[in-house]
């Protein structure tokens, strides 16, 4: 299975995403901001163990995730990024983004549909 990082400030929705991405077989690791999601990623990569996915939140504290996107693409190209967002106005903001988003997940989203979409991204050969 796939290495996920999650980026997302609200507790329990990270929670609720470690839970159903671990319960799918993915190894999850989890961050509370994007400042925190880039320095995980250059670990991982160092330790030659980096992520297939980063799975992040727009509106986060210290570094959203649309600038942590642009930074991991910068950093990472091959990594696969999906973006998640309660709001539809933050969504407008990952519009011209599609060369390094593959999948923007709007909450609230069902263990089902999380886990069904983060399969599709990891299993699209053309990311």
């Amino acid at each position: 299975m796939a290495r996920i990082l999650v980026a997302e400030d609200e507790p329990d929705v990270r929670t609720f995403v470690m839970r159903a991405l671990g319960g799918a077989g993915h190894d999850v690791d989890a961050v509370a901001d994007g400042s925190d999601a880039l320095e995980a990623l250059a670990r991982a990569r160092t330790a030659n163990r980096p992520h297939d996915l980063l799975l992040t939140d727009i509106l986060m504290p210290v570094m959203d995730g649309v600038s942590l996107a642009l930074l991991a693409a910068r950093d990472a190209p091959s990594l696969r990024i999906m973006l998640m967002t309660g709001y539809s106005g933050q969504r407008e903001r990952a519009h011209g983004l599609d060369a390094i988003i593959q999948d923007i997940l709007l909450k609230p989203f069902t263990l089902d549909e999380l886990v069904t979409r983060v399969a599709a991204v990891l299993e699209d050969k053309t990311a």
